[in-house]
């Protein structure tokens, strides 16, 4: 087990190139279990949970191979139709192997998943959706078991869940007759998964809007670029800001970051938006924003909650947050009050009043993007800071420590106990 250990106090300035997005490659690789001739992906960030994902595919009898960043999966080999538990746990995005391995193979069984613990996460969204496409389900206490021929039908989500419309999209592509998912999530990630399903043949309409129409259709091979990690940018974003810092992310899509780019705005940073690039100069002390609510996309996503939340520690004044999303996403807040921070929680909001100085502490991230805010606060605090919990990072940072070294920031990586 390694620790995050960082000297507070420098200013966050440089140029970084934005990574593939981890949510968007983890569907990706879970769809290559329908293509006929398989697929190439590039820009594909080396994370644990990019590995977890190829060590299902192989589990599954799939032949992957990886060069650099682009991974090629051959999926002719698949002679499996089931998940071990072990497997299943490794991560939340596992779920999204149920639908495409049950359109292939006409019945699987797999395991509830695992991830971070952000509170209530239930995959009854998915079932609901494969079964009105005709899927028989029964649960053996965490073991769920699928069959059935599938066969399009009109699907409407309570709520538009990013993993249960990329589950449903992937099981509609391989039942026969037409999908209508209504309020369908309109992340990024989705357009991302639609763009590479049709270049595979796919025939779907409505990408970018609440209403997607799939024909069931036999999906051949396909190339594709992974869209930039919104995620990524805006953690480095809110590292600039709560530094004072200046930061220019090539290889970005402002236009996925819209929310997050304003809220920076409003807290007195100078933000351009060109073609594929991202420049933000932060004043020395931002300023407090108004209140701040996560929301499915285009509303602020609650991924960059934490971050956000971390970059605003010192700024003048009071800033409110309402996390809409999920029920427990603010355990990092006891990390941030151990730096000093001024941080009040009751149920899902959360009022930071600003403070003219941090210092350093030891901190252990329970999250992903918890672990974030973590070192997003502590480049700002005065002295050293210890994260523990770094392998949550790096199941959504691929060189973190070594991308922060780079914008000039004293950051290393060691070993627990040295």
């Amino acid at each position: 087990m390694e620790r995050l250990v960082i000297q507070g106090g420098a200013r966050l300035k440089g140029a970084l190139r934005v990574q593939g997005a981890k949510n968007s490659v983890l569907p990706l690789l879970a769809a290559s279990v329908l293509l006929e001739e398989g697929c190439v992906l590039h820009n594909c960030p080396r994370l644990s949970d990019v590995d977890a994902a190829v060590e299902i595919l192989e589990y599954l009898g799939c032949r992957v191979t990886r060069e650099g960043h682009s991974i090629r999966v051959d999926p002719g080999g698949l002679t499996r139709n089931h998940i071990s538990r072990e497997k299943m746990q490794t991560m939340r995005s596992t779920i999204l192997f149920l639908g495409p391995l049950l359109a292939r193979t006409g019945s699987c069984s797999v395991y509830e998943p695992g991830g971070c613990r952000l509170g209530a996460r239930p995959v009854d969204l998915h079932l609901m959706g494969l079964e009105a496409l005709g899927a028989e389900i029964t649960r053996e206490e965490d073991r769920l078991c699928c069959r059935g021929r599938l066969r399009g039908g009109r699907v409407v989500l309570p709520f538009p869940s990013v993993g249960a419309t990329e589950n449903l999209i992937l099981a509609a592509l391989g039942a026969a007759g037409t999908t209508t998912i209504y309020n369908a999530a309109r992340e990024p990630e989705i357009g991302d998964l639609i763009a590479f399903c049709r270049a595979a043949g796919a025939r779907i309409y409505g990408a970018g809007t609440s209403m997607l129409e799939i024909e069931g259709s036999a999906l051949r091979a396909a190339e594709h670029r992974v869209v930039p990690d919104r995620m990524e940018a805006a953690t480095f974003l809110t590292a600039a800001a709560g530094t004072g810092g200046e930061l220019l992310l090539t290889d970005a899509r402002p236009e996925h970051l819209t929310a997050v780019l304003q809220v920076l705005e409003a807290a007195g940073c100078r933000v351009e938006r060109g073609d594929g690039e991202i420049f933000l100069a932060a004043p020395r002390r931002l300023r407090a924003v108004p209140p701040i609510h996560t929301a499915p996309y285009p509303g602020f996503p609650t991924d960059a909650q934490a971050p956000m939340m971390a970059a605003l520690l010192r700024a003048d004044g009071v800033t409110v947050f309402d996390e809409t999303v999920f029920s427990d996403r603010y355990r990092h807040v006891p990390g941030l009050r151990r730096l000093g921070a001024e941080i009040g929680t009751a149920g899902a909001l959360a009022a930071v009043t600003g403070v003219t100085r941090l210092r350093g502490a030891d901190m252990e991230a329970t999250d992903l993007r918890g672990g974030a805010a973590m070192a997003v606060a502590a480049l700002q605090a005065e002295g050293e800071s210890r994260i523990a919990g770094v392998h949550h990072m790096m199941r959504g940072y691929e060189n973190f420590a070594q991308r922060l070294r780079s914008l000039g920031c004293a950051v290393t990586l060691e070993a627990d106990g040295a």
